[in-house]
């Protein structure tokens, strides 16, 4: 996907750079589109807890907090951004909350500041969702008109 922007005009973290202290960085807000290819956890018990899963260790192979969870996310500064998308697993899913409507991620990323937010709403294969991604934002032109409605089942 990178690939598909001009140099200079992205910022990549990958491996152990894709951690919490990068993702939470304030420079975030300087960025219209964010884009997330990690793993995704929905705490049905505590949604809460739920968020997306980053590397869990550091460049000298010593534990860190890989758990970006939905109060983090709350706090990351996304003014700027235009869309941020989820190629992750159930980035989709929330629980009705009497009184808090329904709690997520996707919710997490829109208080954040993002006015759009691509999300997921099952497990997706890895190799799929990766060529999916690429097409994404080659042609959306084509797909963007397009949402599904009602039961897939």
């Amino acid at each position: 996907i990178s690939k598909l922007l001009p140099v200079n005009q992205e910022q990549l973290f990958i491996d152990f750079a894709a951690n919490k202290v990068n993702i939470s960085n304030s420079e975030l807000a300087n960025y219209r589109i964010l884009h997330l290819a990690t793993h995704g956890l929905f705490n049905t018990q505590d949604p809460s807890r739920s968020g997306l899963l980053l590397s869990r260790y550091n460049q000298q192979g010593e534990p860190e907090n890989g758990q970006l969870l939905l109060e983090d996310i709350f706090n990351l500064n996304l003014s700027n951004s235009e869309l941020v998308v989820l190629s992750a697993c159930q980035t989709g899913i929330g629980q009705q909350i009497k009184g808090e409507g329904i709690v997520g991620i996707s919710r997490g990323f829109m208080y954040a500041g993002s006015p759009r937010v691509v999300v997921s709403l099952w497990n997706v294969d890895d190799q799929a969702t990766s060529v999916l991604m690429s097409k994404f934002y080659q042609a959306p032109y084509y797909w963007a008109p397009f949402i599904l409605i009602g039961d897939w089942n």
